[in-house]
């Protein structure tokens, strides 16, 4: 679609919701093909908890999708998350979307969330005041090529089991320790969530014991995602990370995947780790936050 192929005039503005699943899902795609992002973003679970919020408003063009938000109220601050169509960008479309967003969250604070960000977005964002809270990258990893990492010295590794499950809690704990703003959650919501999740790969998910049998890292695999990976901060520069990372990856190849998945925030310096190791970019995600006076 291309933006001569319609007037902005002759759009429809409605509501939508359950019903439309499908063309949220048509307009996803077209903007993930154009921005990179959150490949997630397009299965129905996300895109429900994204756009089928508590207010919801959508552009129509010849029975197509071209434009939506979602707005999620009820809480402080409210939530949003919208999308225009690429062939539809820079005719105000996104702009009507901000509007309405903000004026449903009333008094509320807003905060938007982008999991296919565009610099684009970004213009429009900070111009009417909303400020950046969070970025990272979305990282891809081709799995026909796997990295040769060996083991650091003394160090091996054991998959996770439930019987392990408080030493990977306490990996985790010590190894995000000592990051800025880092609360622990207690160890049994912790791996509550974890096992509760189908796509939880306890099997790939491995935990590194250093020579004296101490827990000193962790990789933690959700379907064909690193979904976490922890250093201790007294094994940190000695290829611990880079082995659990790389075995992973083997794991995961050897399991028939192919492709690997996994998201860095900005300010992480694992980010040059992963790049190293052969992941490529694949995009963004955001949020920024608009405070009301």
């Amino acid at each position: 679609m291309d933006a001569t192929d319609g007037c902005v005039d002759a759009l429809t503005w409605k509501e939508f919701g359950e019903e439309q699943l499908g063309a949220l899902t048509e307009l996803a795609e077209a903007c993930l093909a154009a921005d990179g992002g959150l490949p997630l973003f397009v299965r129905p679970a996300l895109l429900r908890a994204r756009l089928l919020q508590t207010r919801t408003l959508g552009a129509w063009h010849d029975g197509r999708l071209v434009a939506a938000v979602g707005v999620g109220l009820g809480t402080q601050p409210a939530g949003s998350t919208g999308m225009v169509h690429p062939g539809w960008r820079g005719r105000g479309l996104g702009d009507r979307l901000l509007d309405w967003a903000v004026e449903q969250a009333g008094d509320a604070a807003l905060l938007l969330t982008t999991e296919s960000w565009s610099p684009g977005a970004e213009r429009l964002f900070v111009a009417r005041g909303f400020e950046r809270t969070f970025a990272e990258w979305v990282l891809r990893y081709d799995l026909a090529a796997l990295p040769d990492v060996s083991p650091p010295d003394g160090v091996r590794t054991g998959p996770v089991t439930r019987e392990s499950g408080p030493e990977l809690f306490e990996t985790y704990r010590a190894s995000f320790a000592d990051r800025p703003g880092f609360r622990a959650p207690e160890a049994q919501e912790w791996l509550g969530e974890l096992w509760d999740d189908d796509g939880y790969r306890p099997d790939l998910s491995l935990i590194a014991h250093g020579p004296d049998g101490a827990a000193v890292g962790f990789v933690n695999v959700v379907d064909n995602w690193i979904d976490q990976v922890g250093v201790v901060p007294g094994w940190r520069q000695r290829r611990v990370g880079a082995y659990l990372v790389g075995t992973a990856l083997r794991s995961l190849a050897g399991d028939g995947a192919g492709e690997a998945w996994l998201c860095v925030n900005d300010d992480n310096p694992a980010a040059v780790l992963y790049r190293r190791l052969g992941f490529g970019d694949a995009g963004r995600r955001a949020r920024y936050l608009h405070r009301r006076s």
